[in-house]
């Protein structure tokens, strides 16, 4: 098949290209990027596209890279395409985060691509990844235990970027460009430029291409196509398992912000694995805090849900923690909030900032509204000590909570309230010198109940700050 016709079939195939679209280019000047430029703009009327390109130069070959825009530069002028350059730092980025060189060019190049395509309002991008990088990209995700999803390998589509040669194998873009060889700027003879860095084995994926490839192309000369076929079988079926998940994961969220998910637990449980395991992935990677958690660290959440108990927690790295409660399983990055102390004389009204609550004290004639024993108490203010402590919980606190009739520890009283132990601090705790007066939204003493002898009563109410 002619490939400018093949190239515009899976254009079509993928609905990558409306029609009127400005479409930035990513143009190194290699024989894919070039090829890629070529065939856009011989389609350019076909799919009535604006064109502009962009070099982008990583810091990292700096005898190559002057050549490199050079011949970009006037390929782009013989093709009437608007040409942009923009300069990465990779290096000092590799050294600040932490990653290695490949991961830190890999993520500010896309950064570039997309600054570019909004400064000059470019609203699809296009990268010349062909059909061996595909093939390769499975092979190197394979070797590393990719599951079902890396081994759909490069998608032809990802929100604005578009892959139009995906399908198209580096031997047909060689050999088109060989024909185009009169059309086209050269160098060194060549109508494209070749990257050193590709010529070296010192990455994996350089290690696929020059030696694993070649000697499995030895026996089988389809490698790429067979590669590809089933790289796409595995994508479209990932893309209806994706579906599966979307709508399980629509029933199961009972809760969600920038940094938590909670999730209920009684269907959670009765997911079967294989589906669990990408309810969790989902998950984790809606929520902004989350992500980044790895494969193991999954496992490691399912195995909490079907053998912890309610309380049990496991910390991950990103500071995220993940808590199997009552009825909810939360992940979460939030800190734990732990209240400070404040010193409470009625009348007073008091914001305890880490529970986001507020708790008033105000004493009161008789006869007013019992309140409803949590968040509005009728307490004995004869039988205190003034000032009040607001406090968090301590290791030993007890107290009589009223209508039980005896005494019980603070923390067996929390796991009867089904209280998350990791709620457990930001509980404010109203003490009278060193008694328990009111569990803040729970339960006050009964030691300092309202009872006939009662001269003066106190009010504690307690209610969520705005």
């Amino acid at each position: 098949m002619e490939i400018i016709q093949k190239v515009r079939e899976t254009i079509n195939k993928h609905s990558m290209l409306s029609g009127g679209d400005h479409v930035l280019v990513g143009l190194s000047g290699g024989p894919d990027s070039v090829c890629l430029a070529v065939i856009l703009d011989r389609l350019r009327e076909y799919f009535n596209l604006s064109l502009s390109a962009v070099y982008i130069d990583h810091s990292l070959r700096p005898d190559e890279v002057k050549k490199e825009v050079e011949y970009c530069k006037g390929l782009c002028e013989k093709l009437r395409i608007d040409f942009h350059v923009r300069k990465l730092d990779v290096k000092k980025s590799a050294g600040d985060s932490g990653i290695n060189l490949q991961e830190a060019a890999r993520e500010l190049r896309y950064a570039a691509f997309e600054e570019v395509s909004l400064s000059i309002n470019a609203g699809t991008i296009a990268l010349g990844h062909n059909a061996d990088d595909q093939a390769e990209t499975v092979l190197m995700r394979l070797f590393r235990g990719s599951g079902r999803r890396g081994l759909t390998g490069i998608p032809p589509v990802r929100k604005k970027i578009i892959r139009p040669l995906i399908e198209t194998e580096r031997s047909e873009i060689e050999a088109f460009l060989a024909g185009a060889i009169h059309e086209l700027p050269l160098y060194e003879g060549q109508p494209f430029m070749i990257d050193s860095s590709n010529l070296k084995d010192d990455y994996l994926r350089n290690w696929i291409r020059h030696s694993v490839m070649e000697g499995i192309r030895d026996r089988n000369p389809a490698v790429v196509r067979d590669i590809c076929r089933t790289a796409g079988i595995l994508r479209e079926e990932e893309q209806y398992l994706e579906v599966i998940v979307t709508k399980t994961l629509m029933r199961l969220i009972s809760r969600k912000s920038d940094s938590t998910i909670e999730l209920f637990i009684s269907p959670l449980e009765k997911i079967e694995v294989p589906i669990l395991r990408r309810v969790l992935r989902r998950a984790l990677d809606a929520t902004s805090g989350l992500r980044g958690i790895k494969f193991a660290h999954v496992e490691d959440i399912i195995d909490l849900l079907k053998k912890g108990k309610a309380g049990d927690s496991i910390n991950l790295p990103e500071d995220v923690r993940v808590i199997r409660e009552y009825s909810i399983l939360k992940m979460t990055s939030e800190k734990h909030p732990v209240i400070s102390e404040y010193d409470m004389t009625p009348p007073c009204e008091i914001i305890v900032e880490e529970a986001c609550l507020i708790l008033k004290a105000s004493f009161e004639e008789r006869g007013g509204a019992p309140g409803d024993g949590k968040s509005s108490v009728l307490l004995d203010a004869g039988s205190m000590n003034f000032p009040l402590r607001i406090r968090a919980r301590t290791s030993g606190d007890f107290f009589y909570p009223l209508g039980l009739g005896k005494k019980k520890k603070l923390q067996d009283f929390f796991v009867d309230e089904k209280i998350p132990r990791e709620a457990r601090d930001s509980v404010p705790i109203v003490v009278s010198g060193n008694d328990i007066i009111f569990v803040a939204g729970f339960r006050a003493d009964d030691r300092f109940k309202v009872n006939e002898k009662t001269e003066n009563i106190l009010r504690l109410t307690v209610s969520k700050a705005n």
